[in-house]
């Protein structure tokens, strides 16, 4: 997991409610093993829709996903938040996420900024008017700005899920900061106990 400290771009307003998991990324697409090439799958069924806003020429290139509530309910899978990710997006907005999602992007990197509904109104509005709006989202202060539009909120974020955006800590990261106390432990047990030496 890279670091993310600041993200700064401009934004895809997906203007709907309660999107679940399998919108965001059928389940016809989680056959593959690997954990690249989701990101064309995102949203695949809405994009055979020519009108889609993801389809929209002056989207292209965004790196924050603009949502409306209740954002990543459904399943659990992990797969949209890949998706999501491998499309580019780097940060999503909204006022509510499903918990289980939530989590899978505090686990891969991908920034949920949760606000209150009038900002995020006040930010899918903005960008529906200027495409290009720019948008800047500060992990390390949490906040998320919009200074054109005159937009600046802060967001919840605990200290620890900070504090591993601020240095690209995915689980394993986190574990291996403890990596000489496991090798110690394991040096220290009995030869007849089951070792992960692979001797």
């Amino acid at each position: 997991m890279e670091p993310v400290t600041v993200v700064t771009g401009t934004a895809v307003p997906l203007d709907r409610s309660d999107v679940d998991t399998d919108q965001i990324i059928p389940s016809d697409w989680l056959k593959r093993v690997e954990r690249t090439g989701f990101g064309a799958g995102l949203f695949s069924e809405w994009r055979d829709d020519p009108d889609f806003v993801l389809n929209q020429p002056h989207h292209a290139g965004a790196s924050i996903l603009l949502a409306g509530p209740n954002f990543g309910t459904g399943s659990s899978r992990e797969h949209a938040v890949w998706a999501i990710m491998d499309y580019g997006f780097r940060a999503v907005v909204s006022p509510r996420f499903a918990d289980i999602f939530r989590n899978n992007c505090t686990k891969n990197g991908l920034v949920p900024v949760q606000v209150d509904a009038e900002v995020a109104d006040q930010l899918m509005r903005a960008v529906q008017a200027d495409p290009g709006l720019e948008i800047t989202i500060d992990v390390a202060a949490r906040t998320i700005a919009a200074p054109a539009a005159g937009i600046e909120a802060t967001f919840p974020l605990d200290d620890a899920t900070r504090d591993r955006f601020l240095r690209g800590l995915d689980d394993i990261g986190i574990t291996l900061q403890h990596e000489a106390d496991i090798a110690a432990f394991e040096a220290a047990r009995p030869s007849w106990l089951p070792s992960i030496a692979g001797n």
